[in-house]
């Protein structure tokens, strides 16, 4: 898994949603990015660019500058992350800029660049409150594809397809990805290039590095990014991006462009953000690096027969298409599954009551490009509507009310008082708490989906 996929592509979706039923990490709201589609790390977690480079431009002014750090503790509790040693961090943050010189100098960049790329850098506080913030409330699955999966989004999507078609061929025939996929991702991450984030990737990854608790990580990230501006292949101005430093309309970062951007027009740079071939080639690289198998699908809507045992859906439980048929499993449409050795895990991400998924090798790598479930269920949908796919077949339970937080933090603490729930209570929903559900519902025999629904609190409760 790449540096990106472990922690910023999840902060790409924070204008539209502020989290979701399966949420699991820290949030991180992205509510001034300009980018309504940086927000995943509130949702279904399963586990987280001339070689002159110009000056650090100036601070936004007026009614559109950024909001201030609100000068809070940040909501992780981490010692890092108290309103304290943020102040003492950023007072220090000139320092900590030109300590990491040596860094940088080890990876070629001269010391006049490194100088105009960092002159009047100062850090952006408010990327700790985005970092660290608890969003109260959550959409759900359905909620946020229908956000995401449109006929506003797919009419534009199939316009790019047919603009640049010739690019999108080229493409298939060196890299051998789907181009519905890439298309599916430019319009998801960044809607078709109108929504890419305007935040310094610079300003951004230097305040991260130096500031918050997430250092380590975010070291790497900076220098990445100033390696960039002094190559060459991106100009300071198109280095804009969501607080956490992703840029450009499929939202590299800066580790991943240095690891899977490519020059597809021999230009002699690698513009991720401007030039469509760069941009095709280099999305399609990072699929086909990460695993990418052509010709299959990224999974299949499927029917469970009555009584079928949810416990079976569990990423760590893979079998063979052969398998799941064999249990009685069936295409939506209730034709037989194709058989075949290659293996799947069942999704239900609203539980028994609606749709049910076999997810395959490919849709795995979509997970790595962003760990996040309903992410990557969004792109392999919308993929399929661009392609000229239909809707899924069976319905979402639209009449479940989402838990709020408080009711979600309530529900893992009632799981541990019954003694399902080994970890700490947070709030998120990751794969613990939902085996822990699961546990549950099948000691009340009721259907062990994992979906928590307020009912399943009601019961949980003794009502």
């Amino acid at each position: 898994m790449s540096g990106r996929t472990q922690v910023m592509r999840r902060a790409r979706l924070a204008l539209l949603i502020a989290g979701s039923v399966f949420a699991a990490s820290p949030a991180v709201a992205q509510a001034q990015s300009g980018n309504p589609l940086n927000f995943l790390d509130n949702i279904f977690n399963p586990g987280q660019r001339q070689a002159q480079a110009p000056s650090a431009p100036a601070p936004a002014t007026g009614a559109s500058a950024p909001l201030p750090w609100t000068g809070e503790d940040g909501a992780s509790g981490h010692p890092l992350m108290t309103a304290a040693a943020i102040r003492e961090a950023a007072a220090n943050f000139d320092n900590c800029v030109a300590g990491l010189w040596p860094d940088a100098a080890r990876r070629g960049v001269s010391e006049q660049n490194y100088r105009d790329i960092t002159a009047g850098l100062t850090p952006d506080l408010r990327i700790m409150d985005l970092m660290d913030s608890q969003p109260e409330f959550t959409k759900s699955i359905w909620d946020y594809l229908d956000i995401l999966v449109n006929e506003n989004r797919a009419a534009k999507g199939r316009e790019v397809l047919e603009k640049y078609k010739t690019i999108f061929d080229a493409a298939g025939k060196k890299y051998h990805v789907n181009r519905y996929i890439i298309a599916s991702i430019w319009g998801i991450e960044s809607n078709y290039s109108t929504m890419i984030g305007d935040r310094d990737v610079v300003r951004s990854t230097a305040t991260l590095a130096c500031i918050g608790r997430r250092q380590a990580y975010f070291k790497d990230e900076f220098l990445t990014a100033v390696e960039i501006l002094h190559r060459g292949d991106l100009r300071r101005e198109q280095m804009k991006g969501s607080w956490a430093g992703a840029f450009g309309p499929t939202q590299f970062m800066p580790t991943a462009f240095k690891r899977f951007a490519v020059d597809g027009d021999g230009d002699g740079r690698r513009d991720v953000v401007d030039n469509p071939t760069d941009l095709i080639f280099s999305t399609a690289n990072n699929l086909k690096k990460d695993g990418w198998q052509s010709g299959q699908p990224w999974g299949e809507e499927i029917t469970v027969p009555k009584g079928f045992d949810y416990m079976q859906a569990d990423r760590a439980k893979s079998q063979t298409m052969t398998q799941w048929a064999q249990m009685g499993i069936k295409r939506a449409d209730g034709q037989p599954l194709p058989p075949g050795p290659e293996k799947a895990y069942l999704l239900a991400p609203a539980g028994s009551q609606g749709p049910n998924f076999l997810m395959m090798q490919n849709y795995r790598v979509i997970m790595k490009y962003n760990p996040a479930e309903a992410y990557a269920l969004a792109i392999g949908h919308f993929a399929d509507r661009l392609s000229g796919g239909p809707p899924f077949v069976n319905q979402w339970p639209r009449h479940e009310r989402v838990l709020s937080r408080a009711e979600r933090l309530e529900f893992q603490q009632l799981l541990v008082q019954r003694g399902f729930y080994k970890g700490t209570p947070d709030g998120q929903f990751g794969s613990m708490t939902r085996e822990a559900l699961r546990s549950f519902q099948a000691s009340i025999g009721a259907p062990a989906d994992g979906f928590a629904t307020s009912e399943m609190l009601d019961r949980l409760r003794g009502r």
